[in-house]
């Protein structure tokens, strides 16, 4: 409309001299606009969902709590993703939770103005996952491992939404270097007016890993050896970690992979509110086998890890310890997009709290 009022204004010079000036700015304004429209092709709007659904066994030491057998609706996502010119894109995820206590409902887990100028130079705004452990920067779908967010260590940073925050972060990718820094809401993941800095640094010495957000695993399509060092703090607490990730292609005998963390929670985060510090360590481990059985391939992974939970807010809060072993059997078919895992956990403490163990079968799909 602009640019047809701007010709036709171009063409009747026997109006008002001033009605001619008042159209001058659409007349330059008309071409640069058409100019932009026809040379850039923006990519069209992407829709995805996700979904991750499970059937659990509970088997307690709590002589008030009873055994349980339960189908679960974990998580369904709808994923929107646009570009609003080339530099300048927008995301939206949402997330259905099903806490198993009654509190079930959906969440804006992603609202990202993204401003992506070149691989080093990148501002977020909005709501999204902070610069933190890669535990939190893979999420739940791009874990290798189901029972994730459950061991007393990886993710223990402070959150709004699934990990989120609201915030602005500069990032930026230096070939196999990655670095990230911003700031993030305070008063509604701790209770305190104050804000949270929070910075990331990896280093890639094998294949890079492009982008802000990170996996947990890329089942052979990359060659990994990644160190990444996290910490977020506010005027009186802090946290920080460090992660270790390897992932190795062995030809045609499969995929091996290795990954580790060391999280220190110092008034800042954590699992247990009672508790003003925690510190804790994991180690994984997976092999992926180069077989195609059916429609997919077998993976093997353990995990263990370890957490101690210190400074409890009165006398009666005795400091304890969270030992967390987990074994998947796991069918991969499509990578994150159609996978399926047999998976074990037990979890037992030394005070406080009930030991417990969990069998189930996990199925997760992405379109």
């Amino acid at each position: 409309m602009s640019s047809n009022t701007g010709r036709h204004g171009h063409q009747q010079r026997s109006r008002r001299a001033g009605w001619s000036l008042a159209m001058l700015p659409v007349l330059f304004a008309a071409p640069y606009a058409t100019a932009n429209a026809t040379d850039i092709t923006l990519p069209p709007v992407s829709i995805g969902a996700g979904l991750r659904t499970s059937f659990t066994s509970t088997s307690t030491d709590d002589p008030a709590a009873q055994d349980a057998n339960d189908f679960n609706l974990d998580s369904a996502r709808l994923y929107i993703n646009g570009a609003v010119m080339k530099d300048v894109k927008f995301m939206l995820n949402t997330e259905y939770t099903n806490t198993g206590a009654g509190d079930k409902k959906v969440d804006i887990i992603d609202a990202v103005a993204r401003f992506e100028f070149s691989d080093q130079f990148n501002i977020w705004a909005g709501r999204f996952l902070p610069p933190s452990d890669r535990a939190n920067l893979y999420g739940p779908y791009y874990a290798s491992n189901w029972a994730v967010y459950s061991d007393g260590v990886q993710d223990g940073y402070p959150f709004k939404t699934t990990g989120r925050d609201d915030g602005v972060a500069y990032w930026g990718q230096f070939d196999k270097l990655k670095v990230s820094i911003g700031a993030f809401d305070s008063a509604s993941t701790t209770g305190k007016s104050d804000v949270i800095g929070a910075a990331r640094v990896q280093l890639d010495l094998w294949d890079p890993e492009p982008g802000y957000y990170l996996n947990g695993t890329y089942y052979g399509d990359k060659d990994l050896l990644a160190f990444g060092l996290a910490g977020q703090t506010t005027s009186t607490d802090t946290a920080w970690s460090g992660d270790f990730l390897m992932e190795k292609k062995l030809g045609g005998a499969g995929v091996v992979g290795l990954e580790s963390e060391y999280t220190f929670y110092n008034g800042l985060g954590g699992y247990d509110g009672n508790y003003g510090k925690s510190k804790g360590w994991y180690v994984l481990a997976d092999y992926l086998f180069p077989q195609q059985i059916g429609i997919g391939k077998f993976q093997l992974l353990g995990k263990y890890a370890h957490a101690d939970f210190e400074s409890g807010a009165t006398s009666t809060d005795v400091d304890y310890a969270q030992k967390t072993t987990e074994v998947d059997l796991n069918y991969i078919i499509k990578t994150f997009n159609a996978r399926m895992s047999l998976f074990y956990k037990d979890t037992s403490y030394d005070a406080v709290q009930y030991d417990f163990s969990q069998i189930g079968l996990g199925l997760q799909v992405q379109i």
